[in-house]
């Protein structure tokens, strides 16, 4: 499935929730946001509908987010469900962490490939003024408890904040020197109330990395569904990846499409373009209809986002399929 530009189309996140445990500042208001009414979320017979069309068109990945994913119940479920797709090679899940450990069996036992974790400090402390919860021994309990798979692929994700210790990023990166974890920092996207925050870019965080572990060895190869830039630091077990969707754009191989937890298919995280899928589902339309409407959208895929070139930063300044998202992080899907 190829858009107007040539790529080809295979991977599609999925939200299932647009409620999380935690707060955190660049996603969520301390106060939360007002929560999506149960009739207005995607059932997970909805969501396994649009994804084996999505299959039939040429999606072979599915990347389970939220919110957080797991404080919908039934989530290992679902996960199997769409194990079961014909087409479908692979479902991996985003969590941060807090309820890995109680539903990580589970979610193994219905097929889980993959799982991200979110951690963006280890200091107890920062995690609080973070996450405005706290709960960073939850969240490495969970992390043991995936790496004790040995078939599950593990991966720690940071979104590194100017103002942040160096010593932070030294000891996330450590993770992967005594474990078989790959460290990902990612830098922050300008969505929401990560237009409020300076993110730092991976430049600057393989700079600090460089000092304390040395020159590191660039990887060469594909290692997971994203653009991720993998190195390779001496006496490591695992590899750090540097995402830098801002500074290095890599939209001209972007991939990917994105399912909201009320049925949206989006296209690019910087504009509101997509389509209603839950709409189409729900006003009786049939698969051919669906699949249709699919491969329309999904073939007019924005060439590329414009989050550092200087573009007004308001919606009333764009119009037609550049009009700009206004939504937060957790309503779209991380």
């Amino acid at each position: 499935m190829r858009d107007q530009f040539g790529r080809n189309i295979d991977y599609m996140r999925v939200s299932v929730t647009d409620r999380c445990n935690l707060r955190c500042i660049y996603c969520m208001p301390e106060e939360g946001v007002p929560c999506v009414s149960h009739s207005d979320i995607l059932t997970f017979d909805e969501i396994r509908r649009i994804c084996g069309i999505g299959a039939e068109l040429g999606i072979s990945r599915i990347k389970l987010t939220g919110g957080e994913p797991l404080v919908r119940r039934g989530l290992p479920g679902l996960l199997g469900m769409l194990k079961k797709i014909p087409g479908i090679e692979q479902v991996t899940l985003t969590t941060n962490g807090i309820l890995l450990k109680d539903n990580i069996n589970e979610l193994v036992s219905n097929g889980l490939d993959a799982v991200n974790i979110s951690i963006d400090t280890l200091d107890p402390e920062y995690y609080h003024k973070i996450t405005r919860r706290g709960g960073i021994e939850e969240v490495l309990s969970g992390l043991d408890a995936a790496l004790s798979y040995p078939a599950l692929k593990v991966k720690v994700n940071c979104v590194p904040l100017k103002g942040m210790p160096e010593e932070t990023y030294v000891q996330l990166a450590s993770l992967a020197k005594d474990r078989d974890v790959d460290v990902r920092f990612i830098e922050m996207m300008p969505i929401g109330l990560g237009k409020e925050y300076c993110g730092v870019s991976g430049q600057e965080i393989y700079n600090i990395l460089k000092e304390r572990f040395g020159e590191a060895e660039r990887c060469n190869g594909k290692f997971g569904n994203g653009p991720a830039v993998y190195v390779q630091f001496s006496g490591f077990q695992g590899k750090i990846g540097f995402i830098d969707a801002v500074t290095h754009k890599f939209c001209s191989t972007c991939n990917r499409v994105r399912l909201t937890s009320e049925g949206r298919l989006k296209l690019c995280l910087q504009y509101e373009t997509g389509i209603d899928m839950r709409k189409l589902l729900r006003s009786g339309a049939d698969d051919e209809v669906i699949r249709q409407e699919m491969r329309r959208v999904i073939y007019e895929k924005p060439a590329c986002h414009h989050f550092a070139d200087g573009r007004p930063d308001t919606p009333a300044s764009l119009s037609g399929d550049e009009k700009l998202e206004t939504r937060d992080m957790s309503q779209i899907g991380g």
